[in-house]
C-alpha cells in the first residue's frame, strides 16, 4: 500500500527533471510511495519527455501555470495517501531520504511537517539558500534560517546535525501531513509564489503543530539565491507576500509597531537598490507596498479566522528581536550567535 507521494511541481523544467528525477526514483521505495509530477501548463517538452522516459512516473496535467501555491493546492488535492512531499524539480536526494523524517512524523502526531538538511547541490559542503537546517523568523516577519542569516550562507561542519524545531520548512522540500494541509488551507494562492510555505507554517504553528528539521535526511538544491540580483518580479512577490503574511498572522498587540518600522525599513531597502544600480527593483517595493495596502481589506477575514483558531500565542521558534539590527550592527551573522540551542 502506498502511503507517500512525493510530488514534484513543474513548469518548463525538461531539463531539470532529466537531470533530477533520476535520484529521486533511485532513492524512492516505489513498494510504499509513489512519485507525481503536476505539470504547470509547460510549454517545453516535458511532458512529452515524462511519458517517454520515465513511464512509472505518474503526470497530472494542468491547462496552464498556476504558480507554485494553487499549483500544489491543486496537486495535492489529489493525493489520497497519508503522507506527502513537495520536492522541487532541481532537488537532488540520497539514501534513505524518506525514512527519518516519516519515522518522526509517526512518532509524533503533533508533527504537521519535516524538512531535511538541505545543502547547496553546486557546493555541496555549504547550507543551501532557501532551508538549510531548518527556517525560522524574527518579529519583524523577517525569514532566516539554522545556517543561514540574510545573504550569509555557512559552511556545513555539522553543527546543525540535531533534529531541531523550526519555525517554517522549505518548500524546496517539504514533508507534510495531507490531512493537515488540505484541513488548514493549504497555500494562499493569492500569493502565487514566493513564502507561501512561511505562511502556511506560520499558521500551523500557531494552531498548534509542530515543524522540526530532521538533519538525517540530505538533500541538494540548486536553487537561485546565487545571482547577485534578484528579478524585479521576485523582489515584488518577496516583498508584498511577506507583507500580507505578517498581517495575516501577527497579533493584534504588535501589528501597528511591526507594520510601522516594516515602512521604514522597506524603504531604506527601496533606496539601496536605487543607489546600486537596480531602480526597476527599487521599483518593484514600491509597486508592493501599494499592492500590500490594497489587499489589507480583502485579507481582514483571513486575519480574523487566523487570529480566531490561534492556540500558541508565542512561538517559541520566532527570535523576539531585529535579525536585521542585530546583523548590521551588532555583527551576528550567523544562526548560533543569536540561537544558543534549538534541540528537538
Amino acid at each position: 500500500m502506498k502511503y507517500i507521494s512525493v510530488v514534484i511541481l513543474n513548469w518548463n523544467g525538461e531539463a531539470l527533471l532529466k537531470r533530477f528525477l533520476p535520484s529521486v526514483i533511485a532513492h524512492t521505495p516505489m513498494q510504499f510511495a509513489e512519485i507525481i509530477v503536476a505539470d504547470n501548463g509547460s510549454t517545453d517538452h516535458s511532458v512529452e519527455m515524462l511519458e517517454s522516459e520515465f513511464p512509472a512516473v505518474q503526470l497530472i496535467r494542468f491547462d496552464r501555470n498556476y504558480g507554485f501555491a494553487e499549483g500544489y493546492n491543486q496537486a495535492i488535492s489529489r493525493v489520497k495517501t497519508p503522507y506527502t512531499v513537495l520536492l522541487n524539480n532541481d532537488v537532488e536526494v540520497t539514501a534513505n531520504w524518506i525514512d527519518a523524517p516519516i519515522r518522526a512524523m509517526e512518532a509524533d502526531q503533533a508533527l504537521a511537517a519535516v524538512q531535511p538538511k538541505i545543502l547547496s547541490y553546486t557546493r555541496k559542503k555549504k547550507f543551501e539558500y532557501a532551508g538549510a537546517a531548518g527556517g525560522w523568523l524574527d518579529c519583524y516577519g523577517y525569514p532566516f534560517c539554522r545556517g543561514r542569516v540574510l545573504h550569509i550562507v555557512e559552511d556545513d561542519h555539522g553543527q546543525y546535525d540535531h533534529p531541531a524545531s523550526i519555525f517554517w520548512a522549505s518548500g524546496a522540500c517539504f514533508f507534510v501531513r495531507t490531512e493537515v494541509f488540505n484541513k488548514e488551507g493549504g497555500f494562499d494562492v493569492r500569493f502565487f509564489a514566493h513564502q507561501e510555505e512561511i505562511d502556511l507554517c506560520w499558521r500551523l504553528r500557531a494552531r498548534g503543530y509542530r515543524l522540526v528539521c530532521i538533519p538525517q535526511s540530505v538533500v541538494y538544491h540548486v536553487g537561485g539565491a546565487t545571482l547577485t540580483t534578484e528579478s524585479p518580479q521576485k523582489t515584488f512577490l518577496n516583498f508584498r507576500n511577506n507583507l500580507l503574511m505578517v498581517y495575516k498572522n501577527i497579533s493584534a498587540g504588535k501589528l501597528h509597531s511591526v507594520l510601522h518600522l516594516r515602512y521604514w525599513l522597506d524603504h531604506i531597502a527601496l533606496i539601496k537598490f536605487f543607489l546600486t544600480g537596480h531602480p526597476a527593483n527599487a521599483k518593484a517595493v514600491l509597486q508592493a507596498r501599494k499592492d500590500f495596502k490594497q489587499l489589507m481589506k480583502e485579507y481582514e477575514p483571513v486575519r480574523e479566522e487566523n487570529l480566531s483558531k490561534t492556540v500558541v500565542s508565542s512561538i517559541p521558534e520566532m527570535y523576539q528581536k531585529s535579525l536585521v539590527l542585530n546583523f548590521y550592527l551588532r555583527g551576528r551573522k550567523k544562526f548560533s550567535k543569536m540561537i544558543k540551542t534549538t534541540d528537538f
